[in-house]
């Protein structure tokens, strides 16, 4: 018989029902609880947060980087510029097929390795709907290839953007130097914030140096976006203010004269109003394009400029330090006016030679049959060595140290542009405390025809040389114009006698029958006082009677050429500072340079 089953328990499962539907509702009115505690919070605890924050996601301050200044010369020609560079640039979002579309563009412009890779890198760290730059730097015919067929590439854009130039090349490369990328390092000098946005920096010369005057203050534009980031509108833009725009006192055709003058050679040359301190020329060759460091110098051009033997990016005007060999003559004989270790009337005899008492050794003269009986005058004016061997020992080192100093050797001139040196001036304390050895009287004979461990700059030469054209008034040059004319302080002492004497006899050296630069004095209405100069490279041995032609002499043993001038005589407006590296003789080719310095310069004033 089958068992009958059991009855179910309605009562029982009603109650376990009820329980698991009140469990299930306790739960939701807890979550909705928590739900409607938690969008209290977010909506009234915490609304300005997130409603702050909100339009930040929506609304984006984006920095605009203020105009470069410009640079022009004291006429106002520019000499540094900002231009538009025009940049191939590619939406991604905007590609179908990337590969194809880079071979395509590949095949009407030029497009390296290095710029596929650098495109590749950025896009990766790049939205998809942001342009990334494909090449930089298009030329005119490429701008119209591209734009001519811009159909068929769709994604594609060219893009502008303001970039430093240079229009004269390398003619004032070392003077202004150059601007680059904006390095980590040059952000830790300045203010970051004033930098955001800006790409470029000055990192040499005068660009460095009134770097906060040239670059202008930054500002800012107000853009609207979505949500994935994309500019939607512009709601406000503040204009920036733009850089300074500096006027130099460097005049652009002298400057263009001197290195003209040089061709071919490695030199500088200064060129400096001693009335007002303006440097009208200051010219280092040979020079680099500083153009190509602006748009980043690729490797192989960079090596070649390492490599050049001429030294293309040693900046000769400040940092060259060079023996002044002659030029040093006239400060040296107006020492010993003042210190009346000679007078005007003495003479030396110079048979070619000179010996110390009780010494074999014989200096010789350039001139090795000698010059026969000779004052200070004819001595300055035929340069004749034997009459400053003598007069140096007289004088001492020592006494020639303190009485060059004031002319500003052995010092820096307090341009702040170029990291200048400060040269050498020798002298036995100086010698004592840097090498720890005892000053020999054979070391005062070389320094008294500036050799030995005399060293000078182009810029302390010239600045020297206007201090003589103003009979010891103090000449402090200047970079920025515009320049007035001022009244120096008086820091060279001597009697009109002594400065009168040398003056003539540096008048002699460009207009006496006799004088080492006579060649550059012809056919001129005007009146130069200059002094020719030949430092040796090496020195000759006691053997070597016959000096060699510089044609028989490897080139880097050659002597330099130096010449130092400044006109007009009567009223001196231009001091002029020649050095042409291992040029020879100073009166054959440094002279030459400063007379056609002259005749630009006065020809137009």
């Amino acid at each position: 018989m089958t068992p009958t089953p059991s009855l179910i328990d309605h009562q029982h499962e009603s109650r376990r029902y009820l329980y698991r539907a009140l469990l299930v509702l306790a739960l939701i009115i807890a979550v909705l609880l928590m739900l409607f505690m938690r969008l209290y919070f977010l909506q009234v605890e915490r609304y300005d947060h997130y409603s702050t924050a909100s339009r930040s996601n929506r609304l984006r301050l984006e920095v605009l980087p203020p105009q470069r200044g410009t640079i022009t010369d004291r006429t106002g020609e520019l000499i540094a510029v900002n231009v538009p560079s025009y940049s191939l640039s590619l939406i991604p979002e905007q590609v179908e097929d990337l590969e194809l579309l880079l071979n395509q563009l590949g095949e009407l412009v030029d497009l390296s390795d290095d710029d596929r890779k650098r495109f590749n890198r950025l896009r990766k760290r790049s939205r998809r709907f942001d342009p990334v730059v494909l090449r930089g730097y298009l030329s005119e015919q490429e701008r119209a290839i591209l734009a001519v067929n811009s159909h068929r590439f769709v994604g594609a854009q060219i893009t502008a953007e303001s970039v430093r130039h240079y229009p004269h090349g390398g003619l004032f490369a070392h003077l202004l130097g150059y601007v680059g990328r904006i390095s980590v390092k040059d952000l830790q000098q300045v203010d970051a914030e004033q930098y955001r946005g800006t790409r470029y920096y000055g990192k040499t010369g005068i660009e460095r140096t009134y770097e906060s005057r040239l670059h202008g203050e930054n500002s800012f534009r107000l853009v609207e976006r979505n949500v994935r980031g994309r500019v939607l509108r512009e709601l406000e833009r503040v204009v920036p203010q733009p850089g300074e725009d500096l006027q130099l006192t460097i005049d652009a055709g002298l400057q263009q004269v001197a290195v003209d003058a040089l061709a071919d050679r490695a030199g500088v040359v200064v060129a400096l109003e001693p009335g007002t301190g303006a440097v009208r020329a200051m010219a280092s060759w040979p020079a680099f394009d500083p153009n190509l460091f602006v748009r980043g110098i690729g490797h192989r051009d960079y090596q070649g400029l390492l490599d050049d033997h001429q030294r293309p990016l040693f900046n000769r005007s400040t940092r060259g330090r060079y023996p002044p060999g002659s030029t040093l003559k006239p400060f040296i004989g107006l020492a010993g006016l003042e210190h009346h270790v000679v007078d005007i009337n003495h003479r030396e005899h110079c048979p070619g030679w000179f010996q110390l008492e009780g010494r074999e050794r014989k200096y010789r003269c350039w001139k090795r049959r000698g010059h026969g009986s000779v004052n200070l005058v004819d001595a300055i004016t035929q340069s004749c060595d034997v009459f400053f061997y003598s007069l140096a020992i007289k004088l001492g080192v020592d006494r020639i140290h303190d009485y060059l100093t004031p002319f500003g050797f052995g010092q820096k001139t307090g341009l702040v542009v170029g990291n200048e040196s400060a040269g050498l001036l020798p002298s036995s304390s100086w010698k004592r405390s840097a090498l720890g050895k005892p000053w020999y009287e054979g070391e005062t004979v070389i320094t008294g025809i500036g050799q030995g461990y005399n060293e000078v700059t182009a810029l302390q030469l010239a600045r020297a040389t206007a201090v003589l054209a103003l009979r010891g008034q103090d000449v402090r040059p200047k970079l920025l114009g515009p320049a007035p004319k001022v009244t120096w302080p008086l820091v060279v002492k001597a009697s009109d006698a002594s400065w009168d004497s040398v003056i003539q006899a540096m008048t002699n050296v460009v207009h006496g029958p006799r004088g080492t630069a006579r060649s550059i004095g012809r056919g001129i209405d005007y009146k130069i006082a200059g002094k020719s100069g030949t430092a040796q490279v090496y020195e000759l041995s006691q053997d070597d009677e016959k000096p060699k032609k510089a044609d028989e002499t490897i080139e880097k043993l050659r002597d330099h050429a130096l010449f130092i001038a400044f006109a007009p005589v009567e009223n001196p407006t231009l001091a002029v500072a020649v050095i042409v590296e291992h040029g020879g003789s100073g009166s054959s080719a440094a002279a030459p340079v400063a007379r056609k310095m002259f005749d630009y310069y006065f020809a137009n004033p």
